[in-house]
């Protein structure tokens, strides 16, 4: 409802979108670089000083109450914006596609690997007062579809089916896709974006150097994102945001029961739909 109020989208917006721990900080940075390419040296990069997190304008963060939305009406277009939220929130304003208002590029992953990751995150950043989440609490809640911002595979399918009906308004990712095959995956989004890779830049190998500088060794590694300053304000540091980047880990933490009840559950949720993890 506070977006429907105090937001104002441009037809030009990119919105990042996620559910939790699906790949956020990858997608922010190879969207920010994918727009921002001609205008930074990758030996000089923002990247390379900054976390995605404070490049690309996380949407909740701004629009709480009675916060202002100035440090996003001020922004110049493209506004590159990311959202946990899911597409059925957003107002039609953003969703309908007659009004050609902003583009979603959002990314999903195994939702195994979502849930282990849910599940070192919240233990991370629990108050200290607080016994450690047990792996299978956490597993009977994720089941369950209670998750941050809704049920993982609701989440899924908003954007998915909108995918579907309006393709030049959302573009949906796989985080397996992306790992296998990287550079194919970020000259789609600059096709999609309307910003393709020219002749020339294929040559000088810009797709390239935007998966190098993105990569997750590129990013872990950064000074800046191996901070683990945390405070009041901003309870999160940035090394909250890295551990492993790997597909399948949860075959190091799962039972077999654990992965075979949540895979019959993805099976349900996507049957008919046209969608799958496989």
């Amino acid at each position: 409802m506070l977006i429907d109020d105090h937001f104002n989208p441009r037809p030009t917006d990119i919105i990042v979108a996620t559910s939790p721990k699906c790949g956020t900080t990858w997608l922010r940075a190879l969207v920010f670089s994918i727009i921002n390419r001609n205008s930074f040296d990758f030996n000089d990069h923002p990247l390379s000083k900054a976390n995605p997190r404070d490049l690309v304008h996380f949407l909740e963060a701004h629009i709480r109450g009675d916060r202002s939305t100035v440090s996003i009406d001020g922004l110049l277009s493209p506004r590159l914006l990311s959202t946990h939220l899911p597409y059925s929130l957003f107002p039609k304003c953003m969703t309908d596609d007659a009004s050609s208002a902003c583009r979603f590029v959002y990314i999903c992953r195994d939702p195994k690997d979502v849930l282990v990751s849910k599940w070192h995150f919240a233990n991370k950043l629990r108050p200290k007062e607080l016994p450690p989440l047990p792996l299978e609490e956490a597993f009977e809640l994720f089941s369950n579809g209670v998750s941050h911002y809704g049920p993982f595979w609701d989440h899924v399918l908003g954007y998915w089916k909108a995918s579907l009906e309006w393709p030049k308004k959302v573009l949906c990712l796989k985080y397996e896709d992306v790992k296998k095959e990287p550079s194919g995956c970020v000259r789609k989004v600059a096709e999609y974006l309307g910003v393709p890779f020219s002749p020339e830049e294929e040559k000088k190998g810009i797709v390239e150097e935007i998966v190098k500088l993105c990569s997750f060794e590129s990013l872990s590694n950064q000074d800046v994102n191996k901070s683990d300053t945390r405070s009041r304000q901003n309870p999160m540091s940035n090394s909250d945001f890295f551990r492993k980047g790997e597909v399948g880990d949860w075959v190091n933490h799962l039972s077999p029961q654990m992965s075979e009840i949540l895979d019959k559950i993805t099976e349900q949720k996507f049957q008919g739909t046209g969608f799958s993890f496989h």
